[in-house]
């Protein structure tokens, strides 16, 4: 049985807890309330470790959302739990300005249940899809990180999981470099191989049914022999990875950068994140189905 999940819900408003809880009393989570983000703050500094996802108002007394969103930012404890933006602030200079402090994901008040419901559920999926493929890189066979040339071949999520853990164990700082791997591979099987549209995955991901969908379309007939190729290259402190998929190809250009557009979708921001926390450079060729990414070691 999977662990049950905490969620610390942050707002001054006790009905805005109250109708939070009520639309997600179905799914399982160990809800622990916070009525401002100085409460907030005590509650994170004191147990660190118990949380998954942090639902935060933005507007608040005392201490308001951004203010906390930059102290967890600061904090090696907290700076990796996912925070969620609960705002009736919709600007796209106060939605810019929440992405760029590192709030991911996002909600405008009043929210429909199944959006909630979904952006949790995914925020939740990625924070326990990020510890799991830290642990594992360092858990990776230590004589990988000799290596200095490869190339590999996968199908499946579950084989590109494994590769990323691999491939990280040879990058300086694994567990950066894990995440960021697992989005560019995740997204050379499903939306290159397998052709899932950015508007299919939205509604997969409220449906629960993305991993199932993925498994399917893996065994069509036109999918089975599809593969993802990868380069990995080091040269002195400079390590290339050469991803490519056998897909069409997408407009990459607008996925580089965290966009308030898709602040309050479900998905969409794999690919920016790993540029800005992963990799010193990501580059996308051609139609896209192809991309580099870059990590240059500190000498």
């Amino acid at each position: 049985m999977a662990q049950q999940a905490t969620l610390l819900v942050v707002d001054d408003e006790p009905i805005n807890i109250k109708v939070i809880a009520e639309q997600l009393k179905d799914e399982n989570y160990r809800i622990i309330m916070a009525k401002d983000g100085v409460q907030a703050m005590t509650l994170l500094e004191k147990s660190p470790d118990i949380y998954d996802a942090v639902l935060l108002d933005r507007i608040m007394p005392r201490m308001g959302g951004m203010e906390v969103l930059k102290n967890m930012k600061s904090n090696e404890m907290l700076k990796t739990i996912p925070v969620i933006f609960q705002t009736s602030k919709s600007e796209k200079t106060d939605i810019l300005e929440g992405l760029q402090a590192g709030a991911y994901y996002y909600l405008t008040k009043p929210y429909e249940k199944e959006t909630l419901r979904a952006v949790v559920k995914t925020a939740i999926s990625d924070y326990n899809r990020y510890k799991s493929l830290s642990e594992k890189a360092k858990k990776t066979v230590d004589a990988f990180t000799l290596m200095t040339k490869g190339i590999f071949e996968f199908r499946t999520l579950k084989e590109g999981y494994n590769l990323a853990t691999l491939l990280a164990n040879v990058c300086p700082e694994p567990s950066k470099a894990a995440t960021g791997l697992w989005e560019l591979l995740v997204n050379a099987v499903e939306h290159g191989n397998l052709g899932i549209t950015y508007d299919e995955k939205s509604q997969l991901n409220e449906q629960n049914q993305w991993n199932d969908e993925v498994e399917r379309r893996l065994c069509l007939p036109e999918n089975i022999s599809k593969k993802v190729t990868v380069n990995f290259d080091r040269i002195d402190n400079e390590i290339k990875i050469l991803i490519k998929d056998q897909g069409k190809g997408f407009d990459w250009n607008s996925y580089l950068e965290l966009s308030p557009d898709r602040a309050f979708d479900n998905h969409g921001r794999g690919i920016a994140m790993a540029k800005m926390f992963s990799f010193d450079s990501i580059d996308y060729l051609g139609a896209g189905n192809e991309v580099i990414a870059v990590i240059t070691a500190k000498k």
